[in-house]
């Protein structure tokens, strides 16, 4: 397939589903309808209700998250009271002993010159009522600050494993892309974490393909059953499978399944569905459009 004008962009691609890729691009055309939301780069589904998805603005917009449902539908937006958006990038969402809790990653870092980035995790606030949309302040439950060993780099893919209670990281514009792991209850009682490579991934577009910067990962989810992880770039997105012995290194150290092109402007925002039977993939812009995969 061919030639795809995407908001200047030229995208010349092939549509080369791997052999066995679960996960198919549906008609589905949603919009998300909150005025509010003009660079979304996070998405996250609540783990109380599959109907409702959690994501933000990046870096220049107030330090709020934003509820919407599944068709678009806004549902209002909360104040996190205690936390700075210097360059929020993406957004995660888990449970852990029973309770339901969301990640505000200040991952980004164009220039690589960041002292230090922050992850701030938060209890999930209660979910509203049906025709009542959400407002008010929270505060997070606590927060970690963390460098990379090798020096500053920019990250917008970031995802929750809560049984190994560990967040997984992987870096934008080194090549290849790069895997990190923090703990995810990590202290800053002696100050920054330095978090260490563990591996190197590969999210690779069609050599025929075009569209500027489209092998960088803007974005990362981990389906609940820790089978899959999901990496969005601006050309497509790609599952990585793990096997139950694998570490999540081990995992992205395999070739991934390519679903295709997505045909979005600026995908930086890729979540699972609460079954794991669906995709959600979300651009920036005004009243962005969010595509569905489906199995």
């Amino acid at each position: 397939m061919c030639i795809h004008p995407i908001a200047g962009f030229l995208l010349i691609g092939f549509l080369s589903l791997s052999e066995g890729a679960e996960f198919t691009l549906t008609e589905d055309k949603i919009q998300i309808q909150s005025l509010a939301i003009t660079e979304a780069s996070g998405l996250a589904i609540s783990p109380q209700n599959e109907h409702f998805l959690w994501t933000l603005n990046d870096s220049g917009n107030p330090p709020e998250l934003h509820l919407l449902n599944t068709d678009g539908a806004d549902r209002g937006k909360l104040t996190v009271s205690d936390a700075t958006n210097i360059d929020w990038e993406d957004i995660a969402s888990f449970t852990l002993n029973g309770k339901s809790y969301l990640l505000i990653a200040d991952t980004g870092d164009n220039n690589a010159t960041r002292k230090f980035c922050t992850v701030y995790i938060l209890p999930e606030p209660q979910l509203p009522a049906d025709g009542q949309k959400i407002s008010g302040a929270v505060a997070t439950e606590w927060h970690i600050d963390f460098t990379y060993a090798g020096g500053p780099r920019d990250c917008e893919s970031v995802a929750v494993d809560s049984v190994s209670k560990k967040i997984i990281l992987i870096s934008k514009r080194t090549k290849p892309p790069e895997v990190y792991e923090l703990p995810l209850r990590a202290s800053n009682d002696k100050g920054v974490v330095i978090q260490t490579k563990v591996g190197e991934t590969a999210v690779q577009a069609p050599t025929c393909n075009l569209l500027p910067f489209a092998n960088q990962p803007t974005g990362l989810d981990i389906s609940a059953d820790r089978s899959r992880a999901a990496v969005v770039t601006y050309y497509g997105v790609f599952i990585f499978h793990r096997k139950p012995a694998e570490s999540w290194a081990e995992a992205f150290a395999q070739k991934p399944t390519s679903l295709g092109p997505h045909s979005l402007a600026q995908a930086e925002s890729v979540a699972f569905s609460k079954d794991g039977k669906s995709i959600y993939v979300t651009t920036e812009g005004k009243n962005p459009l969010i595509r569905r995969y489906g199995r």
